[in-house]
């Protein structure tokens, strides 16, 4: 039964026992009696009352419906409101569950091609800054040391001052280019570009402990390079925003077959901040080879980032 036909129905059978009730045995007297007006009063709360719950139960599955509208996110995929009775809202629902299957799927496609036009971006960035500002900055320092050999003092000092600085921004300019473009990734493999990566992180105040299980399945190179850009992502925010001492990188195989990283830190969790772009772009990077990313707070603190591929051989699309 459509929808139309059945708030109708249901607003007929009130009108119609209101109209019995005035054919029956009931009077009013002229003017109204109290008696009668309280009747008459309680009458007409009954039947709003009766139409409220019967027009609640009839849009109940609409309701339903507009909740999941509005708490759908592309981002998590896979939620669906459950499709229940039959008719126009069972159809609705039925489209709107297929509306967000292609809605997803466009959205891995097209996350798919932002995601490859950004990496080529940052290899040429890396590659113009190794090739241009690296060797512009050598030569600099390479005349910086031979005016200093020459030169008497204090201006030697001033020379070996800015040769330092020079030196500094050349390391920096480096630094820089290793984590556009990952040539450890490329050339190593994963665990070697963890490696690398848990070795820049640790610093005096935070501690990078990298523990990678045995018996990993072999990724492809797009799954790689999510998992590195994730850890990447999770180690940065965790140095510049969590104040943490300590975190823990790992990677491993599920017990439910697979691979997951886990970043998990102890310093102060994300209480309720809403989600920045730099968890949005691992949730991008998530969806581009069918994973699934959680951010929580750690079960002891801190803030906890999983990544879990159940199937790391064909799933990059």
């Amino acid at each position: 039964m459509s929808l139309y036909w059945r708030i109708f129905l249901l607003n007929a059978a009130v009108l119609v026992v209101a109209v019995l009730l005035l054919l029956g045995p009931v009077t009013v007297s002229t003017p109204v009696l109290p008696a009668e007006a309280a009747v008459i009063g309680a009458g007409l709360v009954a039947m709003l009352i009766a139409n409220a719950v019967l027009l609640r139960i009839g849009l109940a599955p609409l309701q339903r419906l507009t909740r999941a509208m509005t708490t759908a996110d592309l981002l998590r995929p896979g939620a669906r409101p459950v499709v229940t009775g039959r008719g126009e809202m069972a159809e609705l629902t039925k489209t709107f569950n297929s509306m967000l299957d292609r809605l997803e799927a466009e959205r891995a496609t097209s996350s798919g091609r932002v995601l490859s036009a950004q990496e080529s971006e940052r290899r040429r960035i890396a590659q113009e800054l190794h090739d241009e500002i690296g060797q512009t900055l050598t030569a600099v320092l390479l005349q910086i040391k031979h005016a200093a050999d020459r030169a008497e003092e204090p201006v030697r000092g001033d020379l070996h001052q800015a040769q330092e600085t020079v030196r500094a921004s050349l390391d920096e300019i480096r630094r820089i280019a290793r984590r556009l473009r990952p040539g450890v990734l490329e050339e190593l493999g994963l665990h070697s570009a963890l490696r690398a990566l848990a070795t820049e992180f640790t610093t005096p105040g935070l501690d990078v402990r990298l523990h990678i299980g045995p018996g990993l399945p072999p990724l492809d190179q797009v799954t790689e390079l999510v998992f590195y850009r994730v850890a990447q992502e999770g180690l940065t925010n965790t140095a510049r925003h969590s104040g943490a001492s300590e975190v823990e990188l790992h990677l491993r195989t599920l017990p439910a077959g697979g691979v997951g990283l886990l970043v998990r830190d102890d310093g102060k969790g994300i209480g309720s901040a809403p989600e920045g772009a730099g968890i949005r772009g691992m949730r991008e990077r998530a969806l581009l080879i069918g994973a699934h990313l959680t951010v929580c707070p750690g079960r002891n603190g801190g803030t906890e980032v999983r990544l879990d591929v159940t199937d790391p051989k064909g799933n990059a699309r």
